[in-house]
């Protein structure tokens, strides 16, 4: 497998912080959704977005990856996870691969690198081990928003061998997944929920935050705008002379629960470039207006 650049998928420097990776992460996932794009390779680009994301949004696996990184890799070498990486002797730390890096790629959307790296412990180097006792492992699963909506099952790697975890309705970030036999010597593999990243829509609660594009005219005249949401979308009245920044509630639109969440919809002013002299004419009659004095 190839190594890559996560940082590079992004856009972002090895020092971006938090808030500008998921800045540059929100911004590319809009680009390259497979529902808004028409690009080229857009649904590969967006599978590369997500994977990077995922990669870098964890501290714990941010770290390893950037460990790596300073061994010297460059996108696009051969790669194998060296033998002393994961289990004390690699940077000075002590990651262990199972519980940190465990459900990685749990919703079957990344690549050969990034479940070579996350999804399974390096073997190259390893040395034989006798059989071991029956104990319990513990992974993170990361489940799309989606799932977690509507239940499903999520398809994961463990020990070279794929499984379908079936996921409850409205499962919340903490929780545990059993599955008995699958741990390490057939002890059980404990699956903690995580949410996984979503290119549209952010959790609170069970509550779902989303930010809604409108123009100038909508925000000031009022309108009828399709909103997505995880059931689907639904109309949405926007009030007249609404501020960029007003929140508006969905009622019962969030995660399942009781009572079940609600969708909060922000909206975003945003001002479509001029592609006429029409248009332009236009913009300049309403700066005209606006600058008239009462």
């Amino acid at each position: 497998m190839q190594f890559k650049d996560y940082y590079a998928v992004l856009g972002v420097e090895p020092g971006a912080g938090d808030a500008e990776i998921k800045t540059a992460y929100r911004r590319l996932a809009r680009k390259y959704h497979p529902d808004v794009s028409k690009e080229a390779g857009a649904e590969d680009q967006f599978k590369a977005v997500n994977e990077a994301y995922e990669a870098l949004r964890d501290p714990a696996k941010r770290a390893a990856y950037d460990q790596l990184r300073a061994r010297g890799y460059r996108p696009g070498e051969e790669f194998r996870p060296p033998p002393d990486f994961g289990r004390g002797g690699y940077g000075g730390q002590d990651f262990d691969f199972e519980e940190v890096f465990g459900g990685a790629g749990g919703n079957g959307g990344f690549s050969d690198f990034f479940e070579g790296l996350f999804g399974r412990r390096a073997r190259e180097g390893a040395q034989p081990r006798g059989p071991q006792a029956p104990r319990d492992t513990r992974a993170r699963l990361a489940v799309p928003l989606q799932v977690v909506h509507d239940g499903g099952s999520v398809r994961v790697n463990v020990n070279g061998k794929q499984l379908d975890v079936k996921v409850p309705t409205g499962i919340r970030p903490g929780q545990t997944i059993r599955l008995a036999g699958q741990g390490a010597g057939g002890g059980n593999l404990l699956l903690e929920i995580e949410y996984a990243a979503h290119p549209q829509f952010e959790v609170d609660g069970r509550n779902i935050i989303c930010v809604l594009p409108v123009t100038p005219w909508q925000a000031a005249l009022g309108a009828t705008l399709s909103v997505p949401t995880l059931g689907g979308s639904v109309d949405l009245k926007i009030p007249p002379d609404s501020d960029a920044g007003r929140k508006l509630r969905l009622r019962g639109r969030g995660l399942p629960g009781t009572p079940p969440g609600d969708q909060i919809v922000e909206l975003e002013i945003t001002a479509p470039r001029a592609a006429s002299e029409k248009q332009r004419k236009a913009y300049q009659a309403l700066a005209k207006a606006f600058d008239e004095k009462d």
